[in-house]
């Protein structure tokens, strides 16, 4: 399977990349899966080109082609002006719009303070609901003063699970090679009807 995390951490190193990669390793640990990192930092410029002229770049055709693959995403955004941040927001308006339907999305997000933690339901879960995704009961919200703070460690394994959970889950109910297409006239023949009911 194939976990695909995106981080919208802006500095080097970022609470919000360290968030990323405690979420996808504690993922990891439940289910055998290939992890893909995006950094949207890195992407910004192609980012802002296909926004305006509607053309990916080859790092951005990349980074959205392994979010459309992914089994399981896991969504992580640094707060600014109570919300996502524009860059985060950006790579997801670029995404196809069926790209996430029905996939299983972990979001988070880290802040400077504990009063920024509502930007998990009122900013975050609408914009994955909205892209018809799978959004985890869990989400997490890391701010300054829970690193190293109990609780945070329990939030990120409980959200993990559920995670894994519902990859493993999906994966094993997922048909291997698509539906399969009868047309009418066979079905009809099958039954001994003629197509004008005589």
């Amino acid at each position: 399977m194939k976990l695909v995390v995106v981080s919208a951490g802006l500095s080097v190193p970022s609470s919000t990349r360290l968030l990323a990669d405690r979420l996808a390793t504690a993922t990891a640990d439940r289910v055998p899966a290939e992890i893909e990192v995006v950094e949207l930092r890195d992407l910004a410029v192609e980012i802002a080109h296909n926004l305006t002229n509607g053309f990916p770049g080859k790092k951005l055709a990349a980074a959205l082609a392994a979010v459309t693959e992914a089994d399981g995403l896991i969504a992580v955004t640094p707060v600014f002006s109570a919300s996502y941040s524009g860059l985060f927001k950006s790579f997801f308006d670029v995404l196809e719009k069926d790209a996430l339907v029905g996939k299983p999305v972990l979001i988070a997000a880290t802040g400077g303070s504990a009063r920024h933690s509502l930007v998990l339901d009122h900013a975050l879960r609408p914009l994955f609901a909205y892209l018809r995704a799978i959004v985890l009961p869990t989400a997490v919200y890391a701010a300054s003063e829970d690193w190293g703070a109990e609780g945070l460690p329990e939030r990120i394994d409980r959200a993990a699970a559920e995670l894994a959970t519902l990859m493993q889950g999906l994966s094993a109910t997922r048909p291997a090679d698509g539906p399969t297409v009868v047309p009418f006239a066979d079905q009809l023949a099958a039954l001994n009807i003629s197509p004008s009911g005589v």
